[in-house]
């Protein structure tokens, strides 16, 4: 079974920085596009970054500018590195990967990050 397994999320304050780790685990041949979502309380779920597999980026409004995303392709691992967060930054950070085969998009099941002000 295909599962994303997210980590390095928690209780901050502005200004600082976390970094969130996710991993693919599983019999897997391969990632696609791989992502990270945002959802605070109450709001819809949206994207803060994107990768695809050759490490084209996309940053969503919210994340462009102080957080960077990266992979490591040989591992299946995702990370997103913010600096300088905010108060507006708290909510669930879920991970998004594309994966070949069967799994297809696969979520996994989301960390939260809290940034006090």
């Amino acid at each position: 079974q295909v599962q994303l397994v997210e980590s390095g999320g928690g209780l901050v304050q502005a200004g600082e920085s976390l970094r969130l780790s996710c991993a693919a685990s599983g019999n897997i041949f391969g990632v696609y596009d791989m992502a990270w979502y945002r959802q605070a309380p109450g709001k819809q779920r949206h994207l803060v970054a994107s990768i695809s597999r050759g490490g084209i980026l996309n940053y969503g409004d919210s994340g462009e500018g102080r957080f960077t995303i990266s992979r490591d392709n040989t591992i299946n691992a995702v990370y997103l590195r913010m600096n300088s967060l905010k108060p507006e930054d708290t909510g669930v950070y879920y991970c998004y990967a594309d994966i070949m085969g069967e799994a297809g998009e696969t979520w996994g099941q989301g960390t939260q990050v809290t940034v006090s002000s």
